[in-house]
Parts: structure tokens; C-alpha cells; sequence
């Protein structure tokens, strides 16, 4: 069963404007009166950094939009090693997997920084499914992006080295939370998470950080990193 840390409460009197269901890119299509059910039938919750949202094994009875942080989502594999899978960040989906399967939650989901996800209960999304096919057919194109780029990682694990992998998993990253004023990666992920992400021992990935730090390729100081040469990390990442 999940566990919330506080009551629920309507996402509509205790957000502010900017964290909207509403504004999320995937309920666009969706009409007025199907934007306000939305609202009414879902609840948010703010989670403290580090703090599980959920856990692998439990049942789902909906799923949750990010409206504001990053949360991780992660599995833990047969010798307890936790496996990353990907960064969620603000308008993603995340649970509706073993939602839509009827099965026990295949991930783990945790705050990486002061998060607030708001959770959609099944028959909610089932009676938009059922009634908007432009919003259905968006969560199908959503659902094959994700195991695109599922089946791409399992492709690079398979026949890339660490350094390519590192290269790669860099340039995503700049991809999908962007750099600041200073080319830093707005998004400060621990050494060992990045390793995860790779598919590596955390020693290996620090090696492979320092030899692109010595080929100024980055600029690392503590969990910042910043990027100084993003067409060299291309052309090692094999992009």
C-alpha cells in the first residue's frame, strides 16, 4: 500500500498557479469540464528530499504527475544494488506502468530534492481514456517514447564502453534539465547516482570524470559540473 506522509488535500486550494495540473504538457488536450474533474478527483503531496513516494512491490491505485522537483526512479536488483532508470522532473508521469498492467509497482520512486507530485486515481484516468482519444493517443506516444529510450539504454549497456556511456548519460542529462548562465548542469546528481545511471562501478566513473576534466572537456567542482566542450563529448558519446 503507498504511504503518504501527510493527509491529502485538494491540489487546487494549496498549490501555487505555476504547479498546475492544467499547465501539463500531456493534459492539454483535454477540455474544460475534463480539466476541472481532473482537478477536483486528484490530490497533491509534498515530499522532503529523500523521502520514497513509492515502492517496488506495493499496488498502485493511480499514478502521480511531478509538479514541482525531481524524483528518482529506480529499481533494486537481485543483490540489493539499486539501478536507476531515470530523472523525473516537472509534468512527468511516473507509476502508470503497473497502473495500466494491473501488476505490483515495477519501480521505486524517491524526492531527489522538496518535491510535490499529485496522484490521479485509476478511474479518473480511465474515464478520460475512455471519453478524449486525442489525450489517449498522447499517452501512447508518451508510453513508446519511454521504451524507445528504454531499449536504447539496454543497446549502450550492451555495446558501449564506460566512457561512451559516461559521455552520453552527460549529454542527456544537458538535454533534459539544461544548463545555467555558467554551462553548469542544472541538476546536481551525486557521483555514485551517475555511475548508476551508466551502468558502472562508482571508482570507474570517477576515473572517467577525471580524464574528461584533464581533457577540458568539463569543469568539475563538488556535484557541480559544468560543460566546456560539448561537441568532444559528442563525438566520444558516438551521437
Amino acid at each position: 500500500m503507498e504511504t503518504f506522509v501527510q493527509p491529502k488535500r485538494r491540489i487546487s486550494s494549496l498549490i501555487k498557479d505555476e504547479h498546475r495540473l492544467r499547465d501539463v504538457h500531456m493534459f492539454k488536450k483535454l477540455s474544460e469540464p475534463e480539466l476541472l474533474d481532473l482537478e477536483f478527483n486528484s490530490v497533491y503531496k509534498n515530499f522532503k528530499k529523500r523521502t520514497v513516494i513509492y515502492r517496488e512491490g506495493c499496488r498502485h491505485s493511480g499514478l502521480y504527475v511531478v509538479l514541482k522537483g525531481i524524483v528518482k526512479i529506480y529499481k533494486i536488483g537481485a543483490n540489493g544494488k539499486q539501478q536507476i532508470l531515470k530523472f523525473a522532473q516537472v509534468g512527468d508521469l511516473i507509476g502508470y506502468r503497473s497502473l495500466l498492467t494491473n501488476e505490483l509497482a515495477c519501480t521505486s520512486a524517491k524526492a531527489y530534492d522538496d518535491t510535490v507530485v499529485c496522484h490521479i486515481p485509476y478511474n479518473t484516468m480511465l474515464h478520460l481514456f475512455q471519453q478524449n482519444w486525442d489525450f489517449t493517443h498522447g499517452m501512447m506516444k508518451f508510453m513508446c517514447k519511454e521504451l524507445g529510450e528504454s531499449n536504447t539504454f539496454i543497446t549502450d549497456i550492451a555495446q558501449k564502453t564506460v566512457r561512451e556511456r559516461t559521455a552520453e548519460m552527460l549529454l542527456i542529462l544537458k538535454d533534459e534539465f539544461g544548463l545555467d548562465k555558467y554551462n553548469a548542469l542544472q541538476i546536481a546528481v551525486t557521483r555514485e547516482d551517475l555511475a548508476n545511471m551508466v551502468g558502472t562501478v562508482t571508482e570507474s566513473l570517477i576515473r572517467v570524470m577525471s580524464e574528461f576534466r584533464n581533457e577540458n572537456l568539463l569543469d568539475l567542482t563538488g556535484r557541480k559540473i559544468v560543460f566546456l566542450d560539448t561537441k568532444s563529448l559528442q563525438s566520444i558519446a558516438n551521437i
